[in-house]
């Protein structure tokens, strides 16, 4: 009769998802330890034995790599994933994509999933808040993780990304060397690395430059063209007048120039802006948006090579890789000039 109680048996008498069972039965840290005792008592009351030598055919390959990240809808991780994608095909692995949104529980969902579909390894752009014992759950159930595009603090894993304060810091110099001296920063969050280094990037290079940091001109938050478009309202009425602005991303500049424009004023002339990623609606915006190249494609094939290296027996060097970023400068900045 034992033999015939399966995870999902258990899983419907608790009211609770299979993969926390599964979870829970491999005392998973992911589950907590009196969820976990009272998993197990429910096992033993419905007579469930724990079948070890099903569960080793876990080492086995699938050929199913994970990939995680905030919002595909955004082209910056579109770019990532496609050269993720190339990169798997050589090796004939295939992949799963969620977008967490932010959601450390739909990204933990996610994690839950994988491992119960037998994934060999995941890709992760981590969410904001995304705890160290998530990642170990991962590795500890043979499941090695790499991260693209945020780095967090505190865990060692392989992590491919852009340089972005030393990006950012290319942005501002280049508006600098036009002559503008009142120089916004629109969007981002210093809740994620991302975020921290390119606002330290901007800070720096105006520091170095013996322009005083205002924080009048750092408008946080926007991170698409809806962002964007609506920071130009901020931005226009700030009571010092930014003669340029460093963007977040290239979403945000989009957006930000098309706000600019429906103020009357000609984005590239009457306000300089760069953008960040070089994305292919970049070099076809109007005006041409001058920008920050910032290697999502080699982010993208640098991390799925080393996790199918870390399949194969090898180990890529544990923490932050850089990708060093390069300007593009297109019509969407020119020098400053005195407002009459």
């Amino acid at each position: 009769m034992a033999q015939k109680i399966k995870l999902s048996t258990i899983a419907e008498t608790l009211g609770i998802s299979t993969a926390t069972v599964s979870l829970a039965l491999r005392d998973s840290p992911l589950v907590a330890v009196n969820t976990r005792e009272k998993i197990k008592d429910q096992a033993r009351t419905l007579g469930y034995i724990y079948n070890r030598r099903a569960a080793s055919l876990r080492t086995s390959r699938s050929g199913i790599i994970g990939v995680v990240v905030h919002d595909i809808m955004n082209p910056f991780y579109g770019e990532i994933l496609k050269a993720i994608e190339s990169e798997l095909d050589r090796s004939r692995h295939t992949f799963i994509l969620s977008n967490h949104y932010d959601s450390v529980e739909k990204q933990r969902t996610f994690v839950e999933t994988l491992l119960q579909l037998g994934g060999d390894g995941i890709i992760m752009s981590p969410a904001i808040g995304t705890p160290p014992e998530d990642f170990d759950m991962a590795e500890e159930n043979g499941m090695p993780a790499i991260l693209v595009a945020r780095s967090m603090e505190g865990l060692d894993l392989p992590t491919f990304r852009g340089d972005d304060s030393y990006g950012i810091s290319l942005a501002t110099n280049h508006l600098i060397s036009l002559g503008h001296r009142t120089i916004a920063m629109i969007g981002g969050t210093d809740q994620t690395s991302t975020g921290r280094d390119r606002y330290q990037g901007y800070v720096n290079a105006l520091r170095k430059a013996g322009i005083e940091v205002d924080p009048d001109l750092r408008i946080p938050g926007a991170r698409s063209k809806q962002g964007g478009f609506e920071a130009a309202v901020h931005l226009l009425s700030l009571p010092q007048k930014p003669t340029a602005a460093v963007c977040w991303n290239d979403l945000v500049a989009i957006g930000l120039m098309n706000g600019i424009s429906r103020a009357g004023l000609v984005p590239g002339k009457d306000i300089s802006v760069t953008g960040y990623d070089d994305l292919e609606e970049a070099a076809i915006a109007t005006p041409a948006l001058t920008t920050v190249w910032n290697g999502q494609a080699e982010v993208g094939r640098l991390a799925a090579r080393a996790l199918l290296d870390r399949l194969a027996g090898s180990h890529e060097p544990d923490g932050i890789h850089l990708i060093k970023p390069e300007m593009r400068i297109r019509q969407s900045t020119s020098p400053y000039q005195a407002r009459q």
